[in-house]
């Protein structure tokens, strides 16, 4: 079983949790988005494998955004990257190459800050996805009031030096002082970058000591790299629902509250039939996007379904793109 394959393992040992969809009944296979251009007046983009590895560009990328725009279509990058503000992305895609305004990217951390900045506002923005829920995306899932209030202290999963001013909410990242985790009233996943495992014990820890809020700002268990794949908050959350018994709340893709977001960006009337959700990930991208009504179309050559049999794993789990694309 190659990498690739045993992604798809972890993403089923977990597939009661995720959103439900229909799917086509076969897929068409394209070199590029280029014969599609005129089907759909939006385009949905994942980052990681499909816009870029790492922190380097995919080629020909950047030419397909500016062809679509000047083609009069809608562009947009939902991604599930937690670990920096939405302004510092927009920051690093216009040093690979790309010409994306702030308002047209959203992360799973805009989802996070809309559902923590409280019930009161629109459910549609700010459901709390627990998974399961199914229906579209803009339906929401598992509304709740977000944990918190005066004085609450949130503990992150995050660089020590990372901008967290954009939250709505004190956070405090955790490092290797076991105090932080006894302290803190809830937590917050960003991003993986310097976790380690003793974080990680020392994290379950504290919740087998006092079980508290877990809220995963990026649901993804990898992430495509240069030099191979990073594993992501979303794969030590699931080990955490796993070794505490706890149940963690997901902001990001395949959820609702990402999707719901994006939409609303599109302006209202906005046809989904006619909008794309490109991505490299079945579980994420594709199961995410058919959930939210959105035609979907996977990338195969940079992402983590390089090297995927995609035949034999589609007709198993059942999850099938309406395309299937080299690149974009």
């Amino acid at each position: 079983m190659n990498a690739a394959e045993e992604l798809i393992e972890a993403y089923e040992s977990i597939r009661a949790r995720l959103p439900q969809a229909r799917f086509c009944d076969h897929w068409r296979r394209l070199d590029s988005l280029e014969a599609v251009i005129d089907v759909y007046d939006a385009f949905l983009f994942d980052a990681f494998g499909v816009l870029n590895v790492g922190d380097t560009a995919i080629p020909g990328a950047a030419r397909r955004i500016e062809a679509l725009r000047a083609a009069g279509k809608r562009v947009m990058v939902v991604s599930n990257a937690a670990s920096v503000p939405a302004s510092a992305l927009g920051d690093k895609y216009r040093r690979l190459g790309f010409d994306f305004r702030t308002d047209e990217i959203v992360s799973s951390r805009d989802a996070l800050c809309a559902a923590l900045r409280g019930a009161d506002r629109d459910p549609l923005e700010v459901g709390w996805d627990r998974g399961g829920a199914g229906g579209p995306a803009v339906a929401g899932a598992m509304l709740a009031a977000p944990p918190g209030g005066a004085g609450f202290c949130w503990g992150a999963m995050a660089m020590a030096e990372a901008d967290l001013s954009d939250l709505p909410v004190a956070v405090t990242p955790l490092g290797d002082d076991e105090a932080g985790y006894v302290r803190s009233d809830g937590f917050i996943l960003l991003s993986a970058a310097d976790w380690s495992e003793a974080r990680q014990a020392r994290l379950t820890r504290a919740l087998r000591q006092r079980p508290r809020p877990v809220l995963v700002a990026n649901p993804d268990l990898v992430a495509p790299r240069e030099h191979g794949w990073s594993l992501e908050p979303g794969h030590f959350a699931r080990r955490l629902e796993r070794d505490t018994g706890i149940r963690c709340d997901y902001f990001g893709k395949p959820f609702a509250n990402i999707f719901s977001i994006a939409l609303r960006r599109l302006g209202a009337g906005v046809d989904y039939s006619r909008v794309l959700m490109v991505g490299d990930t079945l579980h994420t991208d594709v199961l995410g996007g058919r959930a939210a009504g959105l035609g979907t179309a996977l990338a195969t050559d940079h992402g983590v379904s390089r090297g995927l049999d995609l035949e034999a794993v589609s007709a198993r789990i059942g999850i099938r793109p309406d395309f299937v694309v080299r690149g974009i």
